[in-house]
């Protein structure tokens, strides 16, 4: 079947005659699906797509890894089985089970949509593109992922991999960081989703960006059920498509980050509720690269004369990227003395000490791995504790 249609779809594309933007879609929408009925990868999302788990899956997905997801979605959908579990999440315990997934504000906004949908829909997704839409943490993409998958709706869910597959099927050099151009690839997919399966075409459509037409190497265009349609296969522009405008340079900031130890605990904060990893626990750090030289004066003007009994230990230096930002990371272990005569972890209490980091709260091992959610920003600091 699929080659009856590749060979009719090559005779239209008649130099003389050849496709439109919206036949060229027409037209590839059977051999798409045939092909996703064939090769759809086995995830555990999509054997039982409810709206409350493809929601949950979809937002993991957001800029992280299938295989990195497949864990964490075990996990929540365990804890949080349903949309009123979420809502009355304790706000440690969701950031905990959370960690390491990044961006932070996906896992709040979850629980302020759940408690939403408690209250105005009866703890349910509601079957509706525009009032999905209105809920916290819910964009154009997933409201159309929610709506076709879980509910069947023919709205289209347009996400980065949608955008490259069919801005090199139409060989359209458009930027396609350009938000009109999604709303024009939205505008030209929806008249063409099949009604008695959109939530497979979108499907499929995002399969075909991961696993054929890839963001990252040359597209496996033999394998590809567009092959006799593709412009930019057919013109050799893969490599040129799709376009993205140059990303602005990320800001690198300078840090220091501090494990500070007595007896079995460390220091760990909290941060600020608002802006970057609001709410989440970290070491205590500062601003910019801090020498041996000062780390020693540092705990001489806190400790006095006892300061010569901490030990201090250089770490490894670490990095980790934000969307805009860097961090470079230098760090220090520093342990108190065994004999300090305080309560461990009663010496982060000092006032000297909690004028330079803040409030410290001191951290058991087990309590790091269970209650106090360190972001994977401070990966390489927390296989150290």
């Amino acid at each position: 079947m699929t080659e009856q249609w590749y060979q009719s779809l090559r005779f239209r594309e008649d130099p003389g005659n050849p496709l439109t933007r919206e036949e060229r879609l027409h037209y590839g929408v059977k051999p798409l699906l045939n092909w996703y009925g064939e090769n759809a990868r086995d995830l555990p999302w999509r054997k039982n797509p409810e709206p409350y788990r493809v929601w949950i899956s979809e937002i993991m997905l957001q800029q992280t890894r299938v295989e990195a997801v497949k864990p964490y979605f075990a996990r929540f959908m365990e804890t949080y089985p349903t949309i009123g579990a979420l809502a009355q999440a304790q706000d440690d315990q969701l950031m905990k089970l959370w960690e390491g997934l990044g961006y932070y504000s996906r896992a709040r906004n979850l629980k302020k949509a759940a408690r939403e949908a408690v209250e105005h829909y009866q703890g349910q997704l509601p079957a509706d593109y525009q009032k999905l839409l209105k809920l916290p943490g819910i964009g154009p993409y997933t409201a159309g992922a929610i709506a076709s998958i879980a509910y069947q709706i023919p709205v289209p869910a347009v996400d980065g991999n949608v955008l490259r597959v069919v801005t090199r099927l139409q060989a359209d050099p458009s930027d396609i960081t350009q938000p009109a151009v999604k709303k024009q690839i939205e505008k030209e997919l929806k008249p063409v989703m099949p009604e008695d399966r959109p939530g497979d075409f979108n499907q499929a459509l995002m399969e075909l960006g991961a696993v054929i037409c890839v963001p990252n190497g040359a597209p496996k265009c033999g394998e590809c059920p567009w092959e006799g349609i593709c412009l930019a296969q057919r013109r050799k522009l893969t490599d040129q498509i799709p376009v993205k405008s140059t990303k602005k340079a990320r800001k690198i900031q300078e840090k220091t980050i501090f494990l500070i130890q007595a007896g079995e605990k460390t220091a760990v904060r909290r941060r600020d509720e608002e802006g970057l990893l609001a709410g989440m626990y970290e070491f205590p750090s500062l601003e910019g690269k801090i020498s041996q030289e000062e780390v020693e004066a540092l705990l001489s003007e806190t400790f006095g004369p006892e300061h010569e009994q901490w030990k201090i230990e250089k770490l490894p230096e670490g990095k980790h990227i934000f969307t805009h930002l860097e961090w470079h990371m230098t760090g220090w272990r520093l342990t108190a003395p065994a004999a300090d005569g305080r309560e461990a972890g009663g010496i982060f209490s000092v006032p000297r000490l909690t004028e330079h980091f803040g409030t410290l709260i001191a951290a058991g091992r087990e309590e790091l791995k269970t209650i106090y959610p360190v972001p994977s920003a401070y990966r390489v600091y927390s296989g150290l504790v």
